[in-house]
Parts: C-alpha cells; sequence; structure tokens
C-alpha cells in the first residue's frame, strides 16, 4: 500500500499540472472584482484540487510456494479408474456436467433458479450496489426547487390604509449545494463501499459454488446408498436362505437350535442395517428437495445411481500462484481488505476542513386584483469551511480503529489463503488415499462373493460350521459397504476438488456465455 498526500495549490500552479488547466484560466481570466468570478474560480479551484488521502490499496503477492502438498502427487491412474491431473486445466463453471449426468444437471438447474439462500446473497448483492451508486451521487451538486404563493390583505394596523386591495405574493426559488471532495472523503467511501459490494460479488460466487457442491455430494450420496440398499437387500435374501437351511437341518437333528438362533442374529442385523439405510436415503432426498427450493412432500423427480454418475477423465490442478485468484472466499477477504484500507482514508480524511459551497437563484412577483407586477430577481452565492478545533480526541481514536481494523483485515485474508491451500492440499491428498482404497475393496468384495458362495455350498453338503457361514456373511456385507463407499468416495472427492480450486466461476469460457445467471451483475472498478 502506498499513502498519498494533498495540498491546496493557487489556481495558475493547478494550471501548469492538471488536465483542465485551460478551462480554468479562461474561467477565470485576469484579476478583477466581482462575486460571480470570484466564485468560479475558488469553485474551480476546489474541484481541480480534490485529491485523497490515506494509504492506496494493492493486492497482496501470492504466496512463493511451489507445491500444494508435502509429497509429489502420484498419477492418479496408476490406482482406481484413469483420471489424469492437468496443469493449469480450465475449470467450467459448470464443472458438474463433466460427470456426464443429466438428472445431475437437472437438480443442479432447479437449484440455481430456486434455492432461496442464492436469491437472498444475490438481493444483498443488490442492496449492496445501490449503496455504492448512492454514495458516488455526493460527486455532484444538489440542487432543489420551491415554489410559494400567498394571499394577503393587510390591515389598518400594518400601516396601510383602508380600502388597500388584496394581493399575492409568488416565490420561486431554486437552490445549488455542493460538498467539494477536496480531501478525497467521499471518494474513499465510494472505495469502501465499491470494494464491500465487490466482495459481496464474491459471496454471492462462493454460495453459487457451495449450493452446486452440496447438490453434487447429495447425489453421489444417493448413488452409494442405493447401492449399499441393493445389496443389503442381497445379503437378507441370502441370510433367509440359510436360515431356511439351518431349520431342515435342525429338524433332522442336524443343526443345532443354536446354530439356528444364531443365523436368526444375522438376519435381523441385516434387517436392521438395511433400513438404516433407508432411513438415510429419505432424509438425503429431503435435503436435496430443500436445496433446490422444494418441499419434502413434494418428492423428487430425480434418481441417483452410480452408472449414471460418469467419473471425469481429467482433474485440474492449479498452480499455487493462480489459486488465490480462483477461490471466491479469498477474493472476498480481499475485497474486505480493500475496504478497510479505504476507511482509513474515511477516517484520516475526517480530520480535515469541510467545504461547501452554495447558490441560491430566484424571482418574486407582486400581483393585486387588477394585475401583476414585473417580478424581480434575487440570487445569493455562498461558500463556507469548517474545521473541528477539539473534539475530544475522537477523530483520532475513529483512525487508530480503522488502522485497527484494516490489520485485522489482512489477518483474515492471511488466513483465508492458508485455510484454502490446506483445503487443496487435503482434498488432493484424499483422492490419493482413496483410490489405494477403491483398488483394495474392489478385490475385497470379489473375495468376499467368491468366499461366501463356497461356504454356502460347504454348508448345505454338511462340511462347514455355522460359524463359518457367519462370518462369510459378515464379510461379504462389509466389502459390499466398503466397495460402495469407495466408489462414493472417488466421486465426491473429485466434486471436493473442483470446489476447493474455485469451481470455474471466473473461466474464461463461461464469461461469455449468455445464460449465466449474473448477467445483471457488473464489476465494481473504478
Amino acid at each position: 500500500m502506498q499513502t498519498r498526500s494533498c495540498s491546496i495549490v493557487a489556481v495558475r500552479g493547478l494550471a501548469r499540472h492538471h488536465k483542465s488547466a485551460k478551462s480554468v484560466l479562461n474561467l477565470c481570466g485576469e484579476p478583477r472584482s466581482g462575486a460571480v468570478t470570484l466564485f468560479k474560480c475558488f469553485t474551480s479551484a476546489l474541484l481541480l484540487s480534490a485529491c485523497t488521502v490515506g494509504p492506496d490499496f494493492s493486492s497482496p503477492p501470492p504466496p512463493t510456494i511451489n507445491s500444494l502438498t508435502p509429497m509429489p502427487l502420484s498419477n492418479p491412474a496408476v490406482h482406481g479408474p484413469k483420471q489424469v491431473y492437468i496443469s493449469g486445466m480450465d475449470i467450467p463453471r459448470r464443472w458438474w456436467e463433466l460427470f456426464h449426468c443429466e438428472v445431475l444437471n437437472s437438480l443442479v438447474a432447479r437449484g440455481i433458479e430456486r434455492n432461496p439462500d442464492l436469491e437472498a446473497a444475490r438481493a444483498t448483492l443488490r442492496v449492496a450496489d445501490a449503496n455504492t451508486q448512492a454514495a458516488r451521487g455526493g460527486y455532484f451538486p444538489q440542487i432543489s426547487a420551491n415554489a410559494g404563493s400567498s394571499r394577503q390583505k393587510p390591515g389598518p394596523t400594518q400601516g396601510q390604509s383602508p380600502g388597500t386591495s388584496p394581493y399575492t405574493i409568488a416565490t420561486g426559488q431554486v437552490s445549488i449545494s455542493f460538498v467539494p471532495d477536496v480531501f478525497g472523503l467521499n471518494s474513499r467511501r465510494v472505495e469502501s463501499l465499491s470494494a464491500q459490494a465487490e466482495a459481496q460479488y464474491f459471496e454471492v460466487e462462493a454460495a453459487y459454488l457451495t449450493l452446486t457442491s452440496r447438490l453434487a455430494l447429495a447425489a453421489i450420496e444417493e448413488a452409494s446408498l442405493r447401492e449399499e440398499i441393493k445389496f443389503g437387500e442381497l445379503n437378507i435374501t441370502v441370510a433367509t436362505d440359510v436360515l431356511a437351511l439351518l431349520r431342515r437341518q435342525s429338524n433332522v437333528n442336524e443343526a443345532t437350535r443354536i446354530d439356528v438362533a444364531a443365523q436368526d442374529v444375522t438376519l435381523s442385523q441385516f434387517e436392521r442395517t438395511l433400513q438404516s439405510l433407508r432411513k438415510q436415503l429419505a432424509t438425503n432426498r429431503d435435503l436435496m428437495a430443500a436445496l433446490t427450493g422444494g418441499f419434502a412432500g413434494e418428492g423428487l423427480p430425480e434418481k441417483f445411481e452410480f452408472s449414471c454418475l460418469h467419473l471425469p477423465a481429467n482433474l485440474p490442478l492449479s498452480l499455487p500462484a493462480s489459486l488465490v485468484r480462483q477461490r471466491p472466499d479469498v477474493r472476498a477477504a480481499e475485497a474486505n481488505m480493500h475496504a478497510a484500507t479505504a476507511e482509513v482514508g474515511v477516517a484520516i480524511a475526517n480530520r480535515f476542513p469541510q467545504f461547501n459551497l452554495t447558490a441560491n437563484a430566484g424571482a418574486s412577483a407582486l400581483a393585486k386584483i387588477a394585475g401583476a407586477a414585473t417580478p424581480f430577481l434575487f440570487w445569493t452565492v455562498a461558500g463556507s469551511a469548517a474545521q473541528t478545533l477539539f473534539d475530544g480526541m475522537s477523530s483520532q481514536q475513529r483512525q487508530r480503529a480503522a488502522e485497527a481494523g484494516l490489520d485485522r483485515s489482512a489477518a483474515l485474508y492471511r488466513s483465508t489463503v492458508l485455510a484454502a491451500f490446506q483445503n487443496v492440499a487435503d482434498v488432493l491428498q484424499a483422492i490419493e488415499t482413496d483410490r489405494k482404497l477403491f483398488v483394495a475393496a474392489d478385490r475385497g468384495v470379489k473375495a468376499a462373493r467368491v468366499n461366501l458362495d463356497l461356504t454356502r455350498r460347504l454348508l448345505a453338503q454338511r462340511l462347514a460350521s455355522v460359524l463359518q457361514v457367519l462370518s462369510a456373511q459378515e464379510m461379504h456385507a462389509r466389502a459390499r459397504s466398503a466397495h460402495a463407499q469407495a466408489k462414493a468416495a472417488l466421486r465426491a472427492d473429485t466434486v471436493l476438488l473442483f470446489q476447493a480450486l474455485g469451481g470455474g466461476w471466473n473461466s474464461s469460457s463461461d464469461a461469455q456465455d449468455g445464460t449465466r445467471w449474473a448477467t445483471e451483475v457488473t464489476r465494481f472498478s473504478e
């Protein structure tokens, strides 16, 4: 940040340095008497000498690191499905379309259109934008007009002779007042409000990214639950068949009642697990209904299976230096720091003199019953300056408070940057681990299925014990659940990576897209 200084200089001094010097000299001309000429020169001098006090904001430099994770990343295609990292990949704004799932596209589109939290964030942005535009009105003169008329009949006690006719007084007046922004008070205030509006813009982007990510993760969760429910039903079918076999064997004294009871307990456990999964599925669908602006009672037309949610072949990998420009939360923290910097300038400018220029012009006419008299004109021009001489150190303390606020926002910015890099590192390392888990889970589920089939055959031939059968069923159930969760983790990690890298809100390709939802929002640049 840099600090500006300013001073009021003579009109001719300004004429040598300001782009409007020629107009100033033409306006003022050579020194001569006359209130109008002095007023014009004084006004021009104040306008041209305006400057801004306080520190100027500049974006913090990006972190000087070369890696996003402590250890180098391995090629994700080595473990699990074939995916590769693409350094500097341009993330599309509608990144969820990379899963090539039409029902997911439909769900997210409805959520963007109807989610009330996103609508509230957009409305807050419009409020911030309107407040910024309102503050810009301080750059212009304030013009007001008033007109009045009164009918009078003076009496003898007012010095009028008896029989004086009633008369009407009509007055019209235009007033102009202007507060020159000599020390940049209004400029800094507008700068602060503009930065706050920019921060709110990035809050909208963050809300957009959070909503789309939550919907995608909920869809993946539903696919996982549906697969677990399908295999839960299969477990119940297998356990029921084993229970029936043990009861037949018990009837011919080839199995004990203990064996039958143990298998019945296993069956009841599978049934409880199935009901718990169905409860989670219902709750998850209620969440998606709420996120898309609907009621749970209305239900959802979409259903999600892993067969629809295809893993994207390419994974983006941003450079550390560009990450701080892609994350909306980091950009919002930067905009907040910009606003805090401008507030320091506001506090400093409030300690300098305040100038005010006013001008009034109007006409008044006296009319009698028989006719109207010629109106007469009047005008006034005035200028004033005010400076607080002592306020109990209040202005100084407000400046100290603004400077402390700037330190706070700078610290929060650094904290946000650190959290962003931690988030990306966590996701990248989770991808590394979850791919290895998927490979192990895929191998485990195949082995568990073979073990269960062989054990059931041996039990039917009375060559396996009940404990072996119970163990085989438990291993198969756990392996199926782990496999479904591992498949979900691969897709969830992909979603979380898109989210951690900013979700493509600043994608160059989508910036030109006419369907972009934020077309009514403009960039708040001076």
